[in-house]
């Protein structure tokens, strides 16, 4: 397998990794970012108000129960060929997590402090704004990082019906009982799932408040040394 990576025949080409890293890439982003777009704002919302919360729940566990490649062949049979159905599928599969996470993040927001914005004169916009969302990243973050993970590893599953991506060499080399691409293209979707996590880690790390940051360091600080003692 290393020799395979060594191989410059595979750095070049419409087969090439980079091509194949990038088709990856703009499946993933693509669909999570069109997930994003729908699901923060139903999940926001629903958990700012408190409402309807066990119909989004549930949807949202009905989306989980559905078996990834059921989805791609769904969308495959109904718009054929292209990209435009597997990223409709792998959109249909971020939006799930995101809407659960998010609605939860606003939800466990203390009143007590939404009150304390009401009190202060913050409006509706501004106290979701300024107050709850800061408080509910880290939840809401990892909604986000579920779903990306998540579509990472079924956008691999794509080349089964005619995508592109890092599945490709899983796919192509168990069709040509190549086992050392197969086993590279594992190798390199598992890395890229690797790298997504890293990423989106930093990012939380980045639009978490540092006063925020300080306290869980020190609660964290707090129940080590409780545990210790």
């Amino acid at each position: 397998m290393l020799l395979w990576f060594g191989d410059g025949a595979h750095w070049r080409g419409s087969d090439g990794i980079p091509t194949r890293l990038g088709e990856h890439l703009h499946l993933s982003v693509e669909s999570v970012l069109i997930g994003a777009v729908i699901a923060l704002p139903i999940g926001i919302v629903l958990g700012h108000y408190g409402r309807f919360g066990n119909l989004a729940i549930s949807v949202s566990n009905v989306g989980r129960a559905i078996p990834s490649y059921g989805v791609l062949v769904i969308a495959f049979t109904l718009f054929g060929f292209g990209d435009g159905p597997i990223v409709l599928a792998l959109t249909a599969l971020a939006i799930p997590p995101m809407v659960t996470n998010s609605y939860v993040a606003l939800t466990e927001v203390d009143p007590d402090i939404k009150e304390a914005a009401r009190g202060m004169g913050y409006r509706e916009f501004a106290q979701v704004l300024r107050i709850e969302l800061p408080l509910a990243v880290p939840l809401i973050m990892a909604g986000i990082r579920t779903s990306a993970i998540q579509v990472v590893a079924t956008a691999t599953v794509a080349a089964l019906i005619a995508g592109g991506g890092l599945g490709r060499y899983i796919v192509d080399g168990f069709a040509q009982f190549d086992y050392t691409k197969l086993f590279a293209g594992a190798v390199l979707v598992a890395l890229l799932a690797l790298a997504t996590e890293l990423s989106l880690s930093a990012l939380e790390r980045v639009l978490v408040p540092r006063g925020i940051r300080l306290l869980t360091a020190r609660a964290a600080r707090r129940g080590t040394a409780f545990k210790t003692a």
